[in-house]
């Protein structure tokens, strides 16, 4: 059994929460390494910073996001993909760093995925009221290979739908450290975060920072 500090932060062993056939909750399971993770962010930012992407319809998203890996996922007006370059720079997007590897591998196999390696990680920037509405990750070549989200900094809700957008989702509070990983029968349900609430984390101030990794060629 464990218990959260005062902060969220991770005491004990991690505890594993099924959300779906092929989909797990892992509390806690980085909360050692998130200040690494947090330098390596900084570390991707520098060479691909943040922006806000603009998707086929028009529509500016609220959540700031940038890539690494050698793929990096985009938005505009001619839709949804992945690419090696990053548009705003003209660079090949940042490498993987080391440290999202091996929360990748070590998340992925707790959660019954052995062998995963990620090729591609969109990293999203969340402060105060912004929101991920419901979608599928759909854009990857291969669905055999699981998601791993690894949450950072102020607590969220995770929406958790089904296979069809009308599936009415279930919600989880995800907070600093925390890992869902979802594949087999649940790659493709829809997803979401609500709305972010305001606050104050030690690590991340008004922030909110998700790592999304996939295999995406």
């Amino acid at each position: 059994m464990s218990t959260r500090d005062l902060f969220g932060e991770q005491v004990g062993a991690p505890e594993c929460e099924a959300l779906a056939d092929g989909a797990v909750l892992l509390r806690g399971l980085v909360v050692k390494e998130a200040p690494a993770l947090l330098r390596a962010i900084n570390g991707v930012i520098a060479r691909a910073p943040f922006r806000n992407m603009i998707t086929p319809g028009g529509f500016t998203m609220s959540v700031a996001m940038t890539n690494c890996g050698r793929a990096g996922w985009l938005t505009d007006r001619k839709g949804y993909r992945y690419d090696g370059i990053d548009p705003e720079t003209g660079q090949a997007w940042p490498e993987l760093p080391e440290a999202f590897m091996r929360v990748a591998r070590r998340a992925s196999a707790a959660a019954g995925y052995g062998g995963f390696v990620p090729d591609a990680c969109l990293v999203n920037r969340y402060e105060p009221g912004t929101r991920l509405s419901l979608h599928q990750d759909r854009n990857e070549r291969d669905f055999t290979a699981p998601i791993v989200s690894v949450s950072l900094g102020l607590p969220a809700v995770f929406l958790f739908g089904g296979a069809e957008r009308s599936d009415r989702p279930r919600r989880y509070r995800l907070e600093h450290g925390d890992v869902v990983v979802w594949g087999g029968p649940a790659r493709l349900a829809f997803h979401g975060v609500a709305p972010l609430a305001d606050g104050e984390h030690p690590s991340t101030g008004r922030l909110r920072f998700n790592l999304t990794m996939r295999k995406a060629l």
